[in-house]
């Protein structure tokens, strides 16, 4: 993959796959148009940082989908080598092509998770939420595809299901019916316990006892009367319920740049309404950027000082963990030593790391140190020494 450069294109092109290899960089005019407007209004010349956390801003103060299409295209390198690099390691019938789209599909998600207080490397932070949203699907699919529809249907909470009727579109009315079959479902049939991913279909008998329940329960437990129903007709709205459930949890993700059905000729970009710069100048003030800089500053010599400070075993594991990328086993193996004795050790130095890094936020932020200050400020070290390491592995 080739390295985009400058600011107008890291925040207007997007991936290209032929089948599942990347082909290429797509331009998009109107988020080009876009981006050079704002960089001819900008007195300074700023970082791709700097644009994305404007870029973030706005997203975030106006909700603008313009906005939240620059931030895809600016994550698009990193969401392609996460999205690689799984592929690689997971055996499954899935390409790179497809969990690029599983990842970049959440990113709405991972703004809303996302503080600059705590994380200014939006990059970073979305390396890791990357990361994990694809391992999440991989495990969800494995879960979902391993099942019986008899199975995931007990699997299944009532939430989810409804969610999942709701997916289809159905009204309040049919989703009464479906979930109250359903829960006379769970209510009477079990199964094998010790088979439950591989749950046959209930046999008739117990069939008639679930569509007798489900006769019974529907006088007092719809919200409008409804007729009696047989067995085909309840098997049919279990078996509607399970594939409902499969096509939410496991949805099909379309690209930004699929073609329209209406005209083939256009894609979903084209309909993006073009960007509004009515908070340009506010966002842009010179003392905001600069106390971002400041901060980031400080933040990168609190760290840096605090891993000089520690002894020449713990840096080297700390080396060989983020910059190497090796896994708990292969330190280990190399250091000759326990794996549970790698764990401890990097618990323990991340832990003293923390404990700094909360320190420093409640002396310079005025942050108090409660439980989902330390989460989060947990989540931004962790990205921190991500990009830490890899960069110094960049510059050597």
């Amino acid at each position: 993959m080739q390295p985009r450069q400058g600011i107008i294109e890291i925040f207007s092109t997007f991936v290209q796959f032929d089948l599942d290899q990347f082909s290429g960089w797509v331009t998009d005019p109107k988020l080009r148009r876009s981006m050079k407007v704002c960089l001819e209004q900008s007195s300074t010349e700023e970082s791709d940082r700097f644009w994305a956390l404007y870029w973030y801003k706005i997203w975030q103060t106006q909700s603008s989908t313009v906005a939240l299409t620059h931030i895809s295209a600016y994550l698009q390198e990193v969401c392609y080598w996460t999205a690689r690099k799984l592929a690689l390691n997971f055996s499954t019938h899935s390409s790179v092509a497809d969990y690029f789209q599983i990842a970049i599909a959440h990113l709405g998600k991972i703004l809303k998770t996302f503080n600059p207080q705590y994380s200014s490397h939006l990059k970073s932070y979305a390396e890791l939420a990357f990361d994990r949203i694809i391992k999440d699907e991989l495990r969800l699919r494995r879960e979902t595809e391993i099942c019986s529809d008899w199975a995931l249907l007990h699997k299944l909470s009532r939430k989810r299901l409804v969610k999942s009727l709701q997916n289809i579109g159905f009204n309040t009315q049919i989703i009464e019916s479906y979930v109250l079959a359903w829960e006379c479902f769970k209510e009477l049939y079990t199964g094998d316990d010790t088979k439950i991913r591989s749950l046959t279909k209930p046999d008739a008998a117990s069939l008639e006892a679930i569509t007798n329940l489900y006769n019974a329960e529907r006088l007092s437990r719809l919200s409008s009367p409804t007729p009696v129903v047989n067995q085909q007709t309840l098997e049919k709205w279990l078996l509607s319920c399970a594939k409902a459930a499969r096509t939410f949890l496991y949805p099909k993700v379309v690209s930004a740049d699929t073609p329209l059905k209406e005209e083939e000729d256009s894609t979903l970009l084209d309909i993006l309404p073009a960007v509004q710069t009515s908070l340009l100048a506010e966002i842009l003030e010179q003392e905001e950027a600069r106390n971002i800089r400041n901060q980031q500053a400080q933040l990168n010599q609190v760290l840096q000082q605090a891993i000089t400070a520690l002894d020449a075993e713990s840096q080297k594991l700390l080396q060989v963990y983020y910059a190497q990328k090796l896994t708990q086993t292969e330190i280990a193996a190399q250091l000759e030593i326990k794996q549970y004795t790698v764990s401890r050790r990097l618990t323990s130095i991340k832990k003293s790391l923390l404990l700094t890094l909360t320190q420093w936020s409640q002396n310079t932020l005025h942050i108090s140190p409660k439980s989902d200050v330390i989460d989060a400020i947990n989540t931004s070290l962790e990205e921190w020494l991500t990009f830490h390491y890899s960069h110094a592995t960049w510059n050597e």
